[in-house]
């Protein structure tokens, strides 16, 4: 008895230490336990961590990012990002732009002294965001750690101090970024994605116009690589504009777009274009504040043809007369233009002024008549009329059998048809992507335009191309040529409408057989 007892004392010591020989050194508790809260952190971050804020007319997301340079990553669909050195910290701010609130916008719009104040209100809207920011990732990190730390040690005690640490790591991140926060850096900035290409457009970040004239201008870079691309590989049917061809750059239904002008400046260059028309609704209430809005037609350096649009007034009229490239055709006036006998006349209403009672389908049908007549005095004077151009269709088919090709918009959609008397019309869709108009649907509206390819002696309609670019925060392009009849091998002429191809010109829409008494 006394041997078993000796030995039953001498095994007692062994028992308790056993588990303290198999533990894990401290730093290697204290490394697992660290991993455990960063990882957590990072999880109630990616989870719960974003906040929607709007700042100025943007709605925004902001969040919080693992980093180890800090600073700050401004998302710009479709554009690319910037990426702002703001502070030095274990995190990064990430703020993606999602979407142009329409309402703001519209009210923008609506009273354009509200952009000086516009400044400030912005910074207000950033502080507000990051307090809510910062607020909600405190709550993300804590309760991502203590998760975390619950699953895998078990123990409440051990998760608790997860989470107490995660909190601890998140306050000194925050404290760091305060004491090294530099207002300069968005004198700074550095670019990727489109942006890339274009950083002294954007030299000052802090302006909204600024960053807006980028995406006009990476628009119009779309639109010159897309013309390009199909230049170089486009399996169209043959029809090859010569360097005697006269190209016609069709627009219309801007409604107030400032994108507008840098598509159509990349055009008028890519495609050689010799004369635009224009077939109205530039603006949208045509007031004088809006005039300054049509400045850059006089540096397109090509013959602007225009015709008044239902949006459009005499004061926009008056305005656009005195541009020394621009040509306003009214009343059936007729104009010889780069070789080509134009003649036009103006929306007879205007929809702006409630006051009016508005004429509708009548009176854009005497507006027709009106322009037919001048069709007719101009083709027994011996002077006829190669194009005839009017913004409603409802006037423009009245031309039917009085010109080979009349061109209208208004629609906000592209179409071709040959009417009963064999008159093509040409009804653009809107090269602003309807303007504001764009947001209320479901998806923008996208921006269109077309150019038509003329032959020199006969001034008749070869082919033209059909140009459709995504529209607002879209990046889509497509180009599709269509041949007239007279062009399409074996093609037969049929008076119907045409169906839209990007691989296939439409056989249908053609010019007719027996061509319409006017040009050649």
């Amino acid at each position: 008895m006394a041997r078993v007892r000796a030995r039953a004392r001498t095994r007692l010591p062994d028992l308790e230490l056993a588990p303290d020989a198999h533990a894990p050194p401290v730093w290697i508790r204290v490394l697992g336990l660290t991993a455990v809260v960063l990882a957590g952190a990072w999880l109630g971050l990616l989870v719960v961590g974003n906040v929607r804020a709007q700042v100025g007319p943007m709605d925004t997301t902001m969040t919080l990012r693992p980093s180890l340079h800090g600073g700050t990553k401004i998302n710009v669909s479709p554009l690319g990002a910037l990426y702002l050195d703001t502070h030095s910290a274990p995190l990064r701010l990430d703020v993606n732009v999602d979407q142009l609130d329409p309402v703001r916008s519209q009210a923008l719009v609506d009273h354009p002294e509200r952009l000086s104040g516009l400044q400030d209100e912005v910074a207000q809207d950033v502080e507000h965001g990051t307090l809510d920011l910062a607020e909600r990732s405190c709550v993300a990190v804590v309760c991502g750690a203590t998760a975390l730390g619950l699953a895998v040690y078990r123990r409440p005690r051990r998760a608790l101090a997860a989470g107490g640490l995660a909190l601890t790591l998140l306050t000194a991140s925050g404290v760091s970024a305060y004491a090294t926060w530099n207002p300069e850096s968005v004198l700074e900035p550095r670019f990727s994605g489109l942006l890339s290409s274009a950083p002294a457009l954007v030299g000052n970040a802090r302006s909204i116009v600024t960053e807006f004239d980028v995406y006009q201008k990476e628009l119009a870079r779309l639109v010159t690589n897309v013309t390009k691309l199909y230049d170089a590989t486009s399996t169209l049917p043959a029809y090859t504009p010569d360097p005697t061809t006269l190209r016609v750059l069709h627009v219309s239904d801007i409604h107030l777009n400032p994108a507008s002008w840098k598509i159509i400046a990349s055009l008028v260059q890519q495609y050689d274009v010799n004369v635009i028309v224009d077939s109205g609704d530039t603006m949208d209430h045509g007031t004088a504040a809006e005039n300054g809005f049509l400045d850059p037609i006089a540096d397109l350096g090509v013959p602007y043809v225009w015709v008044r649009g239902n949006h459009d007034s005499d004061l926009t009229q008056r305005y656009l007369s005195r541009m020394k490239n621009v040509h306003v055709l009214d009343d059936g006036h007729a104009e010889t233009i780069a070789g080509m006998r134009f003649a036009g006349i103006g929306d007879p209403q205007y929809t702006p002024d409630r006051s009016a009672v508005p004429g509708g389908d009548t009176a854009e049908e005497q507006a027709g008549d009106h322009l037919a007549t001048a069709l007719r005095e101009q083709r027994a004077a011996d002077t006829p009329v190669d194009v005839a151009i009017a913004h409603e269709p409802a006037a423009a088919r009245m031309s039917d059998g009085e010109v080979p090709l009349v061109l209208a918009g208004h629609l906000h959609h592209e179409q071709t048809e040959i009417l009963a008397h064999g008159t093509r019309l040409r009804v653009e869709g809107s090269t602003g992507g309807s303007g504001l108009r764009a947001v209320e649907g479901k998806y923008p509206d996208p921006i269109e335009a077309s150019v038509l390819y003329f032959d020199r002696d006969t001034r008749r309609l070869q082919a033209w191309d059909e140009i459709k670019l995504g529209g607002l925060g879209e990046t889509t392009a497509e180009v599709s040529r269509h041949l007239a009849a007279e062009n399409q091998p074996g093609g037969t002429p049929s008076p119907t409408k045409s169906t839209r191809s990007t691989k296939n010109p439409s056989p249908s829409g053609g010019t007719p057989a027996t061509p319409a008494p006017s040009g050649s």
